[in-house]
């Protein structure tokens, strides 16, 4: 994947309490959004290097810029327009978060769902890959990087959507955190968001990180 610039960092995060909004958790997500408005004052999306990465990235693949907006740029859109962070459960707000903060597209899969070990690659166009929110798979073009099982159910297309099935819900203990990049992101700015939400997730959340390490 280096070729085509995609960079990545990843955490392994095991029991985890993900059911509980604390005062502190409450404090922290409602203090964001004037975070987030200062940093879109001083930044503006359409000057933002790493969006503007995710965006060559997928010129690369041949992908629709207009079809598969890259998630955190779809979480920025969002935030602009409607000054809405989505309150999901504990672990999505704290990554979400993170991504509304650094760009970088994150995303978690509950390792107790996962089927055996997951790679990055290409696809080659027989994968099946059902969205989140969804029921129904939805067909995969060859060339595409996913994030994928050994028997070929994709978890995470581009970094445009995960699937359904794996994803964090208040029963999950153990969670599998992908943050992504793409060749306008360095190691340390990844490995920066990386130990931030892992610091968030172990103060929040409880739990114990037992793995992490950086593709870059």
């Amino acid at each position: 994947m280096r070729h085509l610039g995609v960079r990545g960092a990843y955490a392994v995060v095991g029991g985890l309490d993900n059911t509980r909004y604390t005062p502190e958790l409450e404090h922290y997500l409602g203090a964001l959004p004037t975070r987030l408005r200062a940093r879109f004052d001083a930044t503006a999306p359409e000057d933002d290097v790493v969006l503007r990465g995710f965006r060559e990235l997928h010129d690369a693949v041949g992908r629709s810029n207009k079809r598969f907006v890259s998630s955190a740029e779809s979480l920025i859109g969002l935030f602009l327009r409607k000054a809405i962070v989505p309150r999901i459960n504990p672990l999505v707000d704290l990554y979400n978060a993170v991504s509304l903060e650094t760009s970088l597209s994150l995303g978690a899969h509950d390792l107790l769902l996962v089927r055996g070990d997951i790679t990055l690659r290409l696809t080659r166009g027989g994968e099946t890959f059902i969205p989140l929110g969804a029921t129904q798979p939805e067909p995969i073009q060859p060339g595409e990087y996913c994030y994928c099982e050994p028997d070929g159910e994709v978890l995470c297309r581009l970094e445009h959507r995960q699937c359904e099935r794996t994803k964090v819900t208040a029963h999950t203990r153990d969670c599998f955190y992908i943050l992504q990049g793409n060749a306008r992101t360095d190691a340390a700015s990844l490995r920066a968001a990386l130990e931030r939400l892992c610091e968030l997730t172990l103060g929040f959340c409880g739990g114990e990180l037992t793995t992490q390490w950086l593709v870059a």
